[in-house]
């Protein structure tokens, strides 16, 4: 288990590209899935389950091409369905959260599916329901082994299409249901579902393809089933996710950073929402600049209460980026809570920012207070653990910000989400070995 050992305090500055969108690859890299024609992805970004959503692809006989560091050509004429119903296939795929992006296609395309319970995260409850009952809901008939711990789905008579509304937004359950549909029969409409710039990029993609989606960015969806997909190119969005790390990095240090190329206008309220923990953060193009930071005010709110930061489906602030807002808040001058209203074990991370001198009361699973120090002292070094790849990041930020020399361990939660994060920081100042 690999182990980053971070100097912090040291001037950060520079220019950094964010990476391809981590969710959306995972979504449209399982759509090739859906034709037997090439599809060629690029801006793919090269992390730790990405590259394992694209091996399993391969054992599955689908022909994977990497035409440069970040294209692929993927072409699926030659799928074998029997491995996609193996020991093996259960064993890879259960330990890869993504690989549940490979339902809706493989049982829209081959009429069976197999859904062991997938790994990811340890952040709480991350219920699948949303996707089975939608697939239910096309026609897919549901068997479940309780010695496996696996679903297969299967539709022998093909999927047909109906009108749902799902019991919630999930983006990865709204994208299963979506990539399943447009190969079934008829006509289906989609309500309350996820509008998150991935799906919207997912619908994108599959429209190239031969789909007939309308709706994309909404949460109304109506798809008319079709025959067959054929062949596409699809480039992947920045990842807005780093994007905001980035942000709350450069304030965090008292750095001075542009962020090249982040498709601003797909950030939603990102910019805004740091804006309200008082950093200045400046568009410029399609580029970010964040000036050098003595200070950050958090504002409050127009009565004079407690600024309030929370989750929420898009166009809300996404969840992942909240340990990232938690992290900078520690340094601002003010009080903040930070509501996570979606996985109730995302902030328990906070105790190791305790350990560092941070100032945070844990109201309960799913809300922290953050007294901000006003920089009046910084984070002290510690060794930690990384537990989730977003809590691993802001753990990452605070070392790079606190005083002395941190250990971070379990590093491979955050290479999970986020490419060659050492090599890049260091390349604009910070001070990150690999151990």
């Amino acid at each position: 288990m690999a182990t980053f050992r971070v100097e912090g305090s040291r001037p950060i500055s520079g220019e950094l590209i964010p990476q391809g969108a981590k969710n959306e690859a995972l979504q449209v890299i399982s759509a090739v899935l859906l034709t037997k024609e090439r599809v060629v992805i690029n801006n793919v970004p090269d992390i730790i389950d990405v590259n394992r959503l694209i091996d399993l692809l391969g054992d599955a006989g689908v022909e994977v091409t990497r035409l440069g560091k970040y294209s692929y050509a993927f072409m699926a004429s030659d799928v074998n369905t029997e491995f996609l119903s193996s020991e093996e296939y259960c064993r890879k795929s259960a330990a890869l959260r993504g690989s549940v992006m490979m339902v809706g296609p493989t049982l829209a395309r081959f009429g069976k599916a197999c859904m062991p319970k997938p790994g990811g995260d340890k952040i709480g409850r991350r219920r699948l329901d949303t996707h089975l009952i939608g697939l239910e809901k096309l026609g897919g008939k549901l068997e479940y082994s309780q010695s496996n711990s696996y679903f297969t789905i299967s539709a022998k008579d093909g999927l047909k299409g109906c009108y749902m509304l799902l019991d919630e937004a999930s983006v990865t359950g709204t994208a299963n249901i979506i990539m399943a549909s447009v190969l079934a029969e008829g006509i289906t409409t989609i309500y309350n579902a996820a509008c998150e710039p991935y799906v919207q990029q997912l619908c994108r993609m599959l429209n190239r393809m031969g789909a007939k989606i309308s709706g994309v960015g909404s949460n109304l969806l109506t798809i008319e089933g079709v025959k067959e997909l054929k062949g596409a190119e699809h480039t992947i969005l920045p990842d807005m996710i780093e994007v905001g790390s980035f942000i709350g990095l450069a304030a965090m240090t008292g750095g001075e950073l542009t962020i090249k190329n982040v498709n601003y206008m797909q950030l939603g309220i990102i910019p805004d929402q740091f804006r309200r923990l008082g950093i200045t953060v400046e568009r410029r193009g399609d580029d970010i600049y964040i000036p050098h930071h003595d200070h950050y005010e958090i504002e409050t709110f127009m009565d004079g209460s407690i600024m309030t930061i929370a989750d929420a489906p898009w166009p809300g602030l996404t969840p992942d980026l909240l340990s990232v807002f938690l992290v900078v808040a520690t340094q601002a001058k003010g009080t903040v809570l930070i509501h996570q209203k979606m996985f109730e074990s995302r902030l328990f991370f906070v105790d190791k920012l305790i350990d560092m001198g941070a100032q945070i009361i844990l109201c309960d699973p799913h809300r922290a207070t953050i007294i901000g120090n006003d920089k009046s002292y910084k984070l002290r070094a510690s060794r930690v653990a990384s537990p989730d790849i977003r809590a691993g990041i802001a753990l990452l930020i605070a070392a790079l910000s606190a005083d002395g020399v941190s250990y971070i361990d379990n590093i491979e939660q955050i290479d999970r989400g986020y490419q060659e994060i050492d090599k890049r920081l260091n390349s604009i100042g910070a001070c990150i070995e690999r151990l």
